[in-house]
């Protein structure tokens, strides 16, 4: 694996973790959502990653194989939570309905907030990749002084 290799799948992976902070983001920020475009409360999103090789073609792939050179990691697809959403009794609220019940996001905050620390602690990983593979290319330059 090269330096460009190193940079490259460094990059792709800060920029899955991005879309998943993105993601969380926005499901706190809709925690109280009962109304959207689409009819009903808001659903929580969540994305589903994958590796999948740099290579286009079945000869790339072989020789990626043999090289071993890394995959990169990219959104293989969003996904909305198919959960029912929860119910509160609030009857002065405007989205009740004639019993009285709100239809909430099922959104849990703490999970919410695991999942970003996580996708922090991912995110400040791939930054020391990055960083690492800058510094062993300026000692590599300085060996030619």
């Amino acid at each position: 694996m090269d330096l460009y290799d190193a940079l490259h799948t460094s990059s792709t992976g800060l920029a899955a973790q991005r879309l998943r902070m993105n993601l969380i983001s926005a499901n706190l920020a809709n925690v109280n959502t009962t109304r959207t475009p689409e009819g009903g409360p808001y659903r929580r999103k969540e994305v589903v990653f994958e590796a999948r090789p740099k290579a286009e073609s079945f000869r790339d792939l072989l020789r990626s194989r043999q090289n071993r050179r890394p995959a990169d990691v990219q959104a293989a697809r969003i996904i909305e939570d198919q959960r029912p959403p929860v119910l509160k009794f609030a009857p002065h609220h405007p989205d009740a309905d004639e019993t009285g019940y709100v239809a909430l996001p099922h959104v849990n905050v703490m999970e919410e907030m695991v999942n970003m620390i996580s996708a922090t602690r991912s995110y400040e990983a791939n930054i020391a990749a990055v960083r690492a593979a800058k510094d062993m290319a300026l000692k590599a330059l300085e060996i030619g002084k």
